[in-house]
This record gives C-alpha cells, sequence and structure tokens, in this order.
C-alpha cells in the first residue's frame, strides 16, 4: 500500500471550496467579504420555499460574479409545469447549468416528483441542458436506504450521466472524522462506481450548534469526535472546524481519495467563519507546526 502527502492536491480543492447560503438571499452581500467570486454557491431549497426565490437569489448570485448551484427539492415541487419554469428560469435568468438534486425533508411529495429518480425519468434536465447534475451521498448511512440499496441508486445517476452526456458527481453529508468518507469511497471502489466525489465539511461553529445540525442530518458514529473535541477544549464555545476531517484524508493512502474532486462547506457558524477557515487553514501539518511555534515565540532549533 502506497501512502502518498496529498496535501498539495487537498490544498489546491480546498481553495476552490464550494459553499451554501439560504435561498432568501440575504447572505449574498457578505459573500465578496469572505469568498472569491468564481465560488459555486449552492442555494437551500427548505421545506415550503418558493422556488421563484431560489431563482431571485440565484440570479443575484450571478450578478455579484458566482456561481449559482440552487437545490431542488424533488417532493417540494408541486407539478411539472413548476418543475419546467423553474429549470427555464435558472437556465434564463441565472445561467445556472449546475443543480444539486435532492429527494427533500418531507414525507409526502407536493405533486408528481417522489424521489429524485422521478426528476430524471421527466427528461427536463436533458430539454434545459443542465450540463452538470450534483446527487447527495451519507457515508454514515443513507436515512431510509440500506447501503447496497444506496449504491444501486448511484449507479443508476452514473449510467444516466454516460447515457445523456451529463456530469453527475455526488456531494456528501458532513462528518467529524475522515474514516467513515474513506470507508464509504471504498464502497463505492468495490462497487465499481466512479463518480467524483465532493466532501461535504462542517464549517467552524460551536459543538453545540454543530450537534444540533448532526442531529437533524442524521449524523451516526462520527459524533463520538465531535465529543472528544468538546472534552478535548473542556468547554462548550469553543468554535470546531473540520481540520481533523481534512488532516485524515491528507493521511490517507492516494488511492483511497482519488475520487476526490472537491470539497464543500456548510457554514453553520456563518459565512464570516468558515471563509477564515478556509483562508488559514493549511493542509500540511508542517506548516501548521511552523505558524504555532512562530505564534509562541519559538524558533526551531
Amino acid at each position: 500500500m502506497i501512502v502518498s502527502d496529498q496535501s498539495p492536491r487537498l490544498a489546491a480543492l480546498l481553495s476552490k471550496a464550494s459553499v451554501e447560503i439560504s435561498s432568501r438571499g440575504h447572505q449574498v452581500a457578505q459573500l465578496s467579504d469572505h469568498f472569491a467570486a468564481g465560488t459555486d454557491v449552492t442555494i437551500t431549497f427548505l421545506p415550503g420555499d418558493n422556488y421563484r426565490h431560489n431563482i431571485e437569489t440565484a440570479a443575484a448570485l450571478r450578478r455579484a460574479g458566482y456561481n449559482p448551484v440552487p437545490h431542488l427539492a424533488a417532493r417540494e415541487m408541486p407539478s411539472r409545469e413548476a418543475f419546467d419554469d423553474f429549470l427555464a428560469r435558472a437556465r434564463g435568468e441565472a445561467d445556472v447549468s449546475r443543480i444539486l438534486l435532492i429527494a427533500g425533508d418531507v414525507a409526502a411529495a407536493r405533486g408528481p416528483f417522489k424521489s429524485t429518480r422521478d426528476v430524471v425519468a421527466s427528461g427536463l434536465l436533458e430539454a434545459h441542458a443542465i450540463a452538470s447534475v450534483s446527487v447527495a451521498g451519507h457515508p454514515e448511512g443513507h436515512p431510509y436506504l440500506e447501503l447496497p440499496e444506496a449504491l444501486n441508486g448511484l449507479k443508476a445517476w452514473r449510467d444516466w450521466g454516460q447515457r445523456t452526456g451529463t456530469r453527475v458527481d455526488v456531494v456528501t453529508q458532513f462528518c467529524f472524522e475522515s474514516t467513515p468518507i474513506l470507508q464509504w469511497i471504498g464502497a463505492l471502489n468495490r462497487a465499481g462506481i466512479d463518480l467524483p466525489v465532493i466532501v461535504g465539511l462542517a464549517g467552524p461553529a460551536t459543538p453545540a450548534t454543530l450537534t444540533k445540525f448532526a442531529l437533524r442530518c442524521g449524523i451516526g458514529n462520527s459524533m463520538r469526535a465531535l465529543r472528544a473535541q468538546i472534552g478535548r477544549f473542556g468547554r462548550l464555545l469553543t468554535d470546531t472546524g473540520p481540520d481533523d476531517v481534512v488532516r485524515g484524508l491528507r493521511a490517507a493512502p492516494a488511492a483511497a481519495t482519488a475520487p476526490i474532486t472537491g470539497f464543500h462547506l456548510f457554514p453553520f457558524g456563518g459565512l464570516r467563519k468558515a471563509g477564515d477557515w478556509l483562508r488559514d487553514f493549511d493542509c500540511d501539518p508542517r506548516v501548521q507546526q511552523r505558524a504555532a511555534m512562530s505564534g509562541a515565540g519559538l524558533q526551531n532549533p
């Protein structure tokens, strides 16, 4: 087994990490202070959202120099006509070429789309020339699907992408340690699913805030890593970032991280904290050690 230092490659990917904002659009003005123009910015689609607000936010992002990537929650679409309108407006008003497709956090569909596969069957993605589709990956397990069934779903996405000429990638749910991510990528490799993987990272926030979002999103065993960090720092108000996750990926064998083509930040603690972490973090521990020694007034021997 060859272990390769992944710092340069992962650092390059981190520098281009995408970030998420609310569909309400109030965060667009904050982006320029913390994220470079040209960054991919995903737009949430929460239960009850009006898709026209998502399009307005996407258009504002495009005008500000960012690449808008709207979420599309299949179960929130009330009709085929609404979905067609969503895509037409996204393309025409915001020059959207990539969407992040999710089923949606509601039990009952508002319209004909009960799953992301129903969206695909509509043919509207191809009709509106959506060049790239991101789908969700769950390293700690899908809330409703066993691993074999989840893998079969990703195989179907791979096959659809190849058939239609659409780029398909997988954006993962966040974890608090690297092991579940690496194990899940290993499962993809064994199943022959060669889709690009964009690793989701929980941006810096207090452990209490991260715990709230983790419970909401069904994060499993890696919660122990968060609890360990609470014990390490001794208080709940210390911000915790995804440093350990990135270091764990950096230390993994090159083959284990080869499918990783990007990172995505969930800014649970806000855009400023996420942007500061992205700017200041260096995944090479030697650089971090030198910076720490310098900051403490120490010198190398």
